[in-house]
């Protein structure tokens, strides 16, 4: 038999030196160490920083400039918008210089009869009418007996009548629409 005190090897006959490492002594796994690629495999990380900052600084060259253009955009539509508020009636504007020229031109004639003054008073709402045509302004004259729009239609009584309740008695003033929009309701009276 051997002499334990010669012997090194522990009671449960493991080699401490002939045993496997699996890791570090803390249980995790070691990395195997990174060998630098051979040959044209060899990476430049220096090269690959560089081209990623030239990327970087083009992208954000790109959105600095796509910034600048949306700011412009915005700026323009702002001014376009001033400018239509500004100049919306311009048209319509156009439209009612020769109808006050015809009304001034009537008042400085100062010996006129009735017939004539009439005669003018008619050219003159006949250009009236045409530059209300012209730029989409209509008359809401409702007639005696129509149904009461709400719409279009501003009851200011009711009135007891034999006609059907809710249609329109009279007319005391006409309204007006702008394309499609009411600009004054036509005020009526309504049959109770």
């Amino acid at each position: 038999m051997s002499d334990p005190a010669q012997d090194p090897q522990p009671a449960d006959g493991i080699d401490q030196q002939q045993a496997p490492t699996d890791g570090p002594v803390d249980g995790t796994t070691a990395q195997p160490a990174q060998e630098p690629l051979a040959g044209d495999e060899t990476v430049d990380w220096q090269a690959q920083c560089q081209q990623a900052e030239e990327k970087i600084a083009a992208l954000e060259d790109r959105a600095l400039r796509a910034t600048a253009e949306m700011e412009n955009v915005r700026r323009r539509s702002q001014e376009e918008i001033s400018k239509a508020r500004k100049f919306a009636i311009e048209s319509f504007a156009e439209s009612l210089v020769p109808v006050r020229d015809s009304l001034e031109a009537a008042l400085s004639q100062t010996e006129q009869s009735g017939e004539d003054l009439r005669v003018g008073i008619d050219t003159t709402l006949k250009q009236l009418s045409g530059a209300f045509e012209r730029n989409h302004l209509k008359e809401i004259l409702p007639q005696v007996g129509e149904k009461f729009d709400p719409h279009h239609h501003q009851a200011i009584a009711t009135v007891p009548s034999e006609q059907e309740a809710n249609t329109i008695v009279a007319v005391l003033q006409k309204g007006y629409l702008i394309t499609d929009r009411v600009l004054r309701p036509a005020l009526v009276t309504v049959s109770a």
